[in-house]
C-alpha cells in the first residue's frame, strides 16, 4: 500500500467545509465521507478527514482549540505561481482568509498562507527546486 496521510480537523460547519475545500481543488472521497465526516483528496498520498465536532469528540477528550489559536500550519504543493495566487483567492471567496500572513517571495519559492473557515492554517506554495540557490534556506 501506498504510503498516505490523513489529517483530521475539527469544522464547525461540514457542508461549508466541503465547498470551501472543493473550491481549493480539493475532491470528494464519497467512500469515506458521510453526514459527519467528509474525506478531501488533494492528491493520492494526502486526505484531508473534515469532521464535525461531535465526530471528532469520539476520537479525543481534548478541547478543540478557538479558530484565533494556530496548532498546526500545513502545506500543499501548487504547479505555478499563478496556482498559488489562485487557491488564495478561492480561499477569500469561499469562507476563509487569504494571506493571514504577508506572502514570502523568495524568487525559486513562493507562499500565501489561508485559513479555512475553522481557522485551520494552509500554506499554498510553489517551489522551483532547479532555481534553489546553493546553501538558501526558505523560511
Amino acid at each position: 500500500m501506498t504510503k498516505t496521510i490523513f489529517i483530521s480537523l475539527p469544522v464547525t460547519d461540514l457542508a461549508a467545509s466541503v465547498a470551501f475545500y472543493t473550491a481549493l481543488g480539493f475532491t470528494k472521497n464519497p467512500q469515506f465521507s458521510d453526514d459527519s465526516a467528509a474525506c478531501m483528496v488533494w492528491s493520492e498520498a494526502i486526505n484531508v478527514m473534515l469532521l464535525t465536532h461531535a465526530k471528532w469528540r469520539t476520537f479525543t477528550t481534548r478541547p478543540i482549540p478557538p479558530s484565533t489559536s494556530s496548532e498546526v500550519a500545513l502545506n500543499l504543493s501548487c504547479d505555478s505561481r499563478e496556482a498559488v495566487d489562485t487557491m488564495n483567492a478561492a480561499a477569500a471567496a469561499n469562507g476563509g482568509t487569504c494571506d493571514i500572513n504577508p506572502p514570502q517571495d523568495h524568487g525559486f519559492m513562493y507562499g500565501r498562507d489561508i485559513a479555512d473557515p475553522d481557522g485551520h492554517i494552509w500554506g499554498a506554495m510553489w517551489m522551483d527546486p532547479v532555481s534553489v540557490p546553493p546553501g538558501a534556506q526558505a523560511n
